[in-house]
């Protein structure tokens, strides 16, 4: 993800948070709450928060937020210095990112952090921390995307149960030498010059930046940092202790200023409120339900008992009956008698990978129909098991809208590297819930990101088609062909003004609607196989 417009992402995060997560209850067969979609609008307005917050840490998830300070000595008064945390023991968590004060400033430069094993207490080489997070965004001109409640920030990186933590974030030089791509700590770089492809096939000659069929492009010369992608050099050992102090890497001669009120978050994600398998909960771990639990399950009523922790999958027939019931009056003859739909896949709710509804606002917040999907990645790096996939959505969650200030997290569907799906932002996984995950172009489209990065490693093959089994189905309930091109209204962004109508893939990449490297390369030349996959599943 490597956006390059300053977006509005961020919440003022002065002091550490921990946040309480009530496990629900198992509720009763019920249809949706009276009222309950009453009080979102096609105007796409969100009210004031709902969420609630209490000190201290908690096993239901917590946020420590720790302010930089400088790591440079003897620089000039006016020379941006690096900042960073010196090697230290906090409390225990998973997933980390960086954010700031002013969501339209951007940080040009370089983080990378270093974390100590829980478990063993090893310290991990320095990981580089994606910065560029801007093309993840609400709209401009939003409820979601006004002034006074977001934060800048990067992407969050997951590094697994940790309590030891160093940082460093180096500004970038404003003269570098030509050709030099600055290395890490350990002797990790990223390679210089490095500029994804567009779709399946397309190539560019060196230096050149390759356009998306529609027109999207990305910065020459940029590559994406990943969470893998750092290491120690061979034969190193990597320190255990607290003692040893960080190493400032020289900075730049002259260096871009960093934003102000720099600010680590260590996310803790909090246990499941049901086992990560998927089983019963735990005896004795449920309280009572909270409403706004209970209208998250309600949502998907239609689809699944309320209280279920997964949609189950269904059959083509069983499939084109649910279409009926759900959209017959907006079926033509045509559509009825031959419904273009693939089979409902199996999809693990909220309640089933654990989230804590009391985060996000209480409200859902509707757009009136699905007629593309842009596909992601999250750039959390891949150091991650299948069986962590819940948490490293409550991290991606508690992340977006507790350090960033988000409503809610940003994508409508999330796929684990085994092609299990998950639903994202509340208000129902068969509804065209408003999104924010692709600046510029969240009406009318939903986000689907594969957790991982995939700049230089390539998805799994049980991912992409996991995205292909989806996208048929959720396309199919709004009468969209994968294969086909449709036109969306640009809310405003780097590559689109505000307003200008956009011929785009029904099935595109984030960069193909804002200049980005997001879903990264290996993601992004997946998508044709996954277009003309989705199709067949919808009979085409």
């Amino acid at each position: 993800m490597r956006g390059f417009l300053a977006s509005s992402i961020g919440v003022t995060c002065a002091a550490a948070l921990a946040l309480p997560l009530t496990p629900p209850a198992v509720a009763a067969t019920g249809r949706p709450v009276p009222g309950a979609e009453a009080a979102t609008s096609a105007a796409l307005t969100a009210g004031p928060s709902a969420r609630r917050e209490s000190a201290g840490p908690s096993a239901a998830g917590s946020t420590q937020s720790l302010p930089l300070t400088p790591l440079t000595r003897e620089r000039a008064a006016d020379d941006p210095a690096e900042q960073g945390l010196s090697r230290r023991t906090v409390r225990p968590f998973s997933l980390v990112g960086v954010v700031w004060d002013d969501p339209a400033a951007e940080l040009h430069g370089r983080v990378q952090v270093r974390t100590r094993e829980a478990a063993t207490g090893v310290w991990s080489g320095w990981q580089d921390v994606e910065t560029h997070n801007a093309d993840h965004a609400a709209d401009p001109d939003t409820a979601e995307g006004a002034p006074g409640r977001l934060r800048g920030s990067t992407a969050p990186l997951w590094v697994g149960a940790s309590n030891g933590v160093e940082l460093r974030v180096t500004p970038e030089s404003t003269d570098p030498e030509p050709g030099k791509t600055p290395a890490t700590g350990d002797g990790a770089s990223t390679k210089p010059g490095k500029t994804p492809a567009t779709g399946d096939s397309a190539s560019t000659k060196p230096g050149k930046t390759p356009a998306t069929g529609d027109g999207a492009s990305t910065k020459p010369g940029k590559t994406p940092a990943t969470g893998d992608s750092a290491a120690p050099k061979p034969g190193k050992t990597p320190a255990t202790g607290d003692s040893a102090a960080a190493t400032p890497a020289p900075a730049p001669a002259s260096a871009t200023p960093l934003p102000t009120g720099l600010r680590l978050e260590l996310v803790d994600p909090g246990e499941a409120t049901q086992d990560e398998t998927l089983g019963a909960a735990r005896p004795g771990a449920l309280q009572p339900e909270t409403a706004e639990a209970v209208a998250a399950s309600t949502a998907n009523a239609d689809l699944a008992a309320a209280g279920a922790t997964e949609i189950p999958a269904l059959g083509r027939a069983e499939t084109e009956r649910e279409l009926l019931t759900l959209r017959g009056s907006e079926l033509t003859a045509a559509q009825k008698a031959k419904p273009y739909i693939g089979p409902r896949p199996g999809i693990v709710t909220r309640r089933g990978w654990g989230a804590n509804e009391r985060w996000r606002e209480s409200r859902f917040v509707y757009t009136s129909k699905v007629k593309a999907a842009f596909v992601h990645h999250t750039a959390t790096g891949n150091k991650y098991t299948c069986a962590q996939a819940p948490s490293v959505i409550r991290g991606i969650y508690r992340y977006h809208v507790v350090s960033m200030g988000w409503r809610d997290i940003g994508y409508n569907f999330l796929v684990d590297k085994c092609g299990r799906i998950y639903e994202g932002r509340a208000g129902g996984v068969a509804k065209a819930v408003l999104g924010a995950h692709t600046r510029g172009f969240n009406t009318n489209t939903m986000g689907i990101a594969v957790l991982g990065t995939y700049g230089s490693k390539k998805p799994s093959k049980a991912a992409v088609k996991a995205v292909a089994r989806l996208t048929a189905w959720k396309l199919g309930l709004f009468g969209a062909n994968p294969r086909g091109k449709t036109y969306l209204t640009s809310g405003g962004g780097n590559l689109y003004r505000k307003g200008k109508n956009v011929r785009l893939n029904v099935i595109s990449g984030h960069r193909d609607g804002f200049s980005t490297e997001c879903p990264g390369l290996q993601l992004y030349r997946k998508l044709g196989s996954t277009r003309s996959t989705s199709a067949r599943y919808q009979g085409r």
